[in-house]
């Protein structure tokens, strides 16, 4: 195995930042941080160093427009800009370079500089030994929002895999898990499923970021790369994004605020079947869901009376303009977060989809959330459970061997 370098740096406290709030307002209960001084992404800390980890390297970027500095800055100008990085080409991942895209993504060029932009989704998700010709390393500098089946540290593991293959270096510039970085929950992938929704056997929510991921994917996968990780200052494991004071950028185009990223985990799982809508072509994705078969009231009165911890529901309408049931009238939930730190996301889910199951089975089939669960166990326990806070009692162990080799690979 290769040196594998970590860049340790400091922690301190953070503080809160507003997010964007949702209509109607969801009451959420928080906890109150600390002022920090100031917390940095690894960028910030390549630009702070003048960049001297990449002195005199021919340098390929994977990165989209969440690759910002706490100021604003996107890596790409600042690597074009620096006097001692020679940059030679981009590659971006699902959703494209500016991360606008719902679709394949075709290659292109930078209109700026007249880079190569090499998608990594679209004809391939790996980087080929064409595209990496005439470089010596790739760095990595994504936002990541700490759920399983959302692609980006596929795309990630996917170059750590070619940088080795090719004998390259892969420099991986971390940053916060938006949905903190100590909850760890849901069902690990079966190795049946690995694809890119799930590369390797870790649970639906990590609780680990990008730079702890790569270390993970690096030593428990055998990828064995030369891999550099230059870790966030200032940030501590329980804080949500909103306690950073970084600048919150959708890192896709339906991921638009922090609610919606500590949702996901769960209401992700509802979509995967195409039988729910979880408001794409909203306003507001992933804060609602719902089906042209669904009775409003009837599903709500269903969800508040299960007493779900840290959620409350309200019945609406709405019509998605993309995507499952487009143009369509559909009857819904709108969810709102009560108390976060109560939430289990994927219980949550778990229960909101055993209930529309229970409520529409001639509607609906629970088979729909097996793409995303991707473990055949907690699948079937799903559909046979009685009462649906049961079922993730059928995964706690393997959770809890995968907790046991997470601690090795933690940096804060």
């Amino acid at each position: 195995m290769r040196n594998i370098t970590l860049l340790i740096l400091l922690t301190t406290l953070a503080a809160c930042q507003t997010t964007q709030p949702p209509t109607p307002p969801p009451t959420t209960t928080t906890h109150a941080a600390p002022a920090p001084t100031k917390i940095l992404n690894g960028v910030d800390i390549l630009q702070r160093d003048n960049f001297r980890l990449l002195e005199n390297q021919r340098v390929a970027i994977v990165t989209n427009h969440t690759g910002l500095t706490r100021d604003g800055q996107h890596i790409v100008d600042l690597l074009h800009h620096a006097p001692n990085v020679n940059l030679v080409k981009i590659f971006s991942p699902e959703h494209g370079l500016y991360g606008k895209l719902d679709e394949k993504v075709g290659h292109s060029v930078h209109p700026e500089y007249d880079l190569k932009v090499y998608s990594l989704y679209g004809e391939t998700r790996k980087p080929t030994p064409d595209m990496l010709e005439d470089i010596d390393t790739i760095v990595f500098d994504i936002q990541d929002i700490g759920t399983r089946f959302y692609t980006y540290i596929s795309t990630m593991g996917l170059c750590m895999e070619a940088a080795s293959e090719h004998n390259l270096r892969i420099v991986v510039l971390d940053r916060p898990n938006p949905i903190n970085g100590i909850d760890v929950a849901g069902p690990i992938a079966d190795e049946k499923h690995f694809g890119f929704t799930a590369y390797g056997p870790i649970p639906l929510r990590h609780g680990m970021t990008v730079g702890e991921l790569a270390h993970l994917f690096n030593t428990e996968y055998d990828i064995n790369a030369n891999l550099t990780v230059v870790p966030v200052e200032g940030w501590s494991r329980e804080q949500f994004f909103d306690h950073t004071g970084l600048l919150w950028t959708n890192p896709s185009p339906n991921m638009r605020n922090l609610t919606q990223a500590i949702l996901y985990p769960g209401i992700g799982l509802l979509e995967s079947g195409k039988q729910i809508s979880v408001g794409r072509g909203t306003d507001q994705p992933f804060e609602v869901f719902g089906a042209p078969f669904i009775n409003p009231q009837q599903l709500t009165a269903a969800l508040n009376n299960r007493n779900i911890p840290g959620l409350s529901f309200i019945p609406i309408r709405f019509t998605p303009t993309v995507r499952h049931y487009k143009d369509q009238d559909c009857g819904g939930v709108y969810i709102m977060i009560t108390d976060r730190h109560a939430l289990e996301p994927i219980s949550a889910g778990l229960t909101i989809a055993w209930t529309i199951e229970h409520l529409y089975p001639d509607a609906y089939d629970l088979d729909s959330v097996a793409r995303m669960i991707q473990d055949d166990d907690a699948m079937n326990a799903l559909k046979s459970a009685t009462d649906p806070t049961t079922i993730p009692n059928i995964w706690q162990a393997e959770l809890n061997t995968f907790k046991q080799t997470r601690l090795h690979h933690l940096i804060y």
